[in-house]
C-alpha cells in the first residue's frame, strides 16, 4: 500500500502561510492537513472557512480537512464547496456518523472517520465498507506538539486487521506526535497515511523529512 505524508497546516507560519504551502509543494509533501477546532469538542480554536478557501486558491494540493468540532454535519457542505478533497469528523461527536457520512460522500469528496485515542477500535468496524480513511489520533486532539501515545499502536493494528479481514483498501492515517521516530512503529503496525506538523516545518530539509515518514527511517 501506498505511503502518504500529509503536512499540518496547524504548525505552518500563519503569516506566511503562501509560501510555507510553495515549500510544502516543493518538498513533495503528499498532502495538506487542515485541523478545524471549535473550542467545544476540543479545548482549542483554529481556523475554519476563510482560510481554506485562501488555502484551496494558493494550491492544488489535497487537502484533507479534520473537523474537530461538536456537529460535523452542519458545516461539511461548507467545508466541501470551500475546497476540501477528504473531510475526517469524529466518531464521538454528536453528529449522526452514518448520515455524516452520507453527507461528504453526496459533496463527491472523500469521508475519513476520527477516533480518539480512548475509543475502542470496535466502535468503528461497522463504518468501514462506507468511508476511505480512518484517522487514528495518536494524541488528545486539540493541540499540537504533544508526545506520541504507544498505547495506540494496537489500535492501528486492530482497524487494519479488520480492513483486510473485510477485503478492503481503506487507507489508515495516524495524527500526533509523528515523527522519524515513530513512523517505523505505526507503519509496522498498518498506517499509510501520516500526519505530521512540527517535526516537518521544523526540519533543515523538509523533503528528507518526509521521504524519512514514508520510508520509516529515522534521520
Amino acid at each position: 500500500m501506498d505511503k502518504y505524508v500529509s503536512a499540518s497546516v496547524l504548525s505552518a507560519d500563519m503569516l506566511d502561510l503562501g509560501n510555507e504551502i510553495k515549500k510544502l509543494e516543493k518538498s513533495g509533501i503528499d498532502m495538506l492537513h487542515f485541523d478545524v477546532m471549535d473550542g467545544i469538542f476540543v479545548n482549542n480554536i483554529t481556523f475554519g472557512l476563510p482560510v481554506l478557501q485562501q488555502v484551496r486558491k494558493a494550491t492544488d494540493m489535497f487537502l484533507d480537512v479534520h473537523l474537530m468540532i461538536a456537529d460535523p454535519i452542519r458545516y461539511v457542505k461548507c467545508f466541501a464547496d470551500f475546497g476540501a478533497d477528504l473531510i475526517s469528523f469524529h466518531i464521538e461527536s454528536k453528529s449522526d456518523t452514518l448520515e455524516t457520512i452520507r453527507a461528504i460522500k453526496d459533496c463527491g469528496i472523500k469521508a475519513a472517520l476520527a477516533v480518539k485515542p480512548a475509543t475502542p477500535a470496535e466502535e468503528i468496524y461497522k463504518y468501514l465498507p462506507y468511508i476511505d480513511m480512518v484517522l487514528i489520533m495518536t494524541v488528545e486532539p486539540g493541540f499540537g506538539g504533544q508526545s506520541f501515545i504507544p498505547e495506540t499502536l494496537e489500535k492501528i493494528r486492530d482497524v487494519r486487521n479488520k480492513i483486510s479481514e473485510l477485503g478492503l483498501d481503506t487507507d489508515i492515517e495516524v495524527d500526533g506526535g509523528i515523527n522519524s521516530k515513530t513512523a517505523n512503529s505505526v507503519i509496522k503496525a498498518g498506517a499509510n497515511v501520516l500526519v505530521s506538523g512540527s517535526y516537518l516545518f521544523s526540519a533543515e530539509d523538509m523533503r528528507i523529512a518526509a521521504n524519512a515518514l514514508r520510508e520509516g527511517t529515522v534521520c
